[in-house]
């Protein structure tokens, strides 16, 4: 491949003349040092919003998708983790789109560090469900999403691994609800649930 952009990819994005930017965005989720937050990662969240939209839920298209590309884009697991990705977006988006669109896309990327929208935040709902929709996943797919977050963090040892992840599910399943959208909510809380619940109880054991 000689690095031009090209329209092959079949992940939405919704800036048409802009595609040496989602290439840019591809190659940083391709990059094969990632375990979870890789392409695959970035095709469910896209899966999931688009979900969400046949399904009734209501957000900017434009924004949320930008947001969407643009939310892992930076991970080294860091905790600017998604600070960096939304300066990204600061930097990349101006002529490309309006300032209001650039201000809402680095501001939705910046929610994903806390899950936690306001109810009338429906862009960052909709942003917050499809990103944790791994949660519901069938439990083969839980799993496999589990390992690639360990994979991702293969410099800590099992001790600290275990006590940071475990700190993490324990932070999800305090939360009186992990999805804020109707559809999530009724579809997606309870398998969520589930699946945390059984992955603490296997660290913790």
């Amino acid at each position: 491949m000689d690095g031009r952009p090209t329209d092959a990819s079949p992940l939405p994005w919704p800036l048409p003349d802009a595609l040496a930017l989602r290439d840019a965005l591809l190659a940083a989720y391709a990059d094969p040092t990632r375990g979870y937050h890789d392409v695959r990662h970035l095709s469910e969240v896209l899966d999931r919003l688009e979900e969400l939209a046949a399904a009734g839920a209501v957000f900017d298209r434009t924004p949320v998708l930008l947001a969407a590309w643009f939310h892992d884009a930076v991970y080294d697991g860091e905790r600017d983790a998604e600070e960096r990705p939304a300066a990204w977006a600061e930097h990349a988006l101006p002529g490309l789109v309006d300032d209001a669109t650039v201000a809402e896309v680095a501001r939705l990327v910046r929610l994903t560090e806390s899950h936690r929208p306001d109810d009338a935040d429906l862009n960052g709902c909709a942003l917050s469900d499809a990103d944790l929709g791994i949660l519901a996943a069938p439990q083969q797919r839980y799993d496999e999403y589990a390992a690639a977050v360990r994979a991702e963090y293969r410099h800590l040892t099992d001790d600290v691994f275990i006590a940071g992840r475990a700190d993490v599910l324990r932070e999800l399943t305090a939360k009186p609800r992990l999805f804020h959208t109707a559809y999530a909510l009724s579809r997606w809380e309870e398998p969520a649930r589930r699946n945390v619940e059984r992955e603490l109880s296997v660290l913790v054991a």
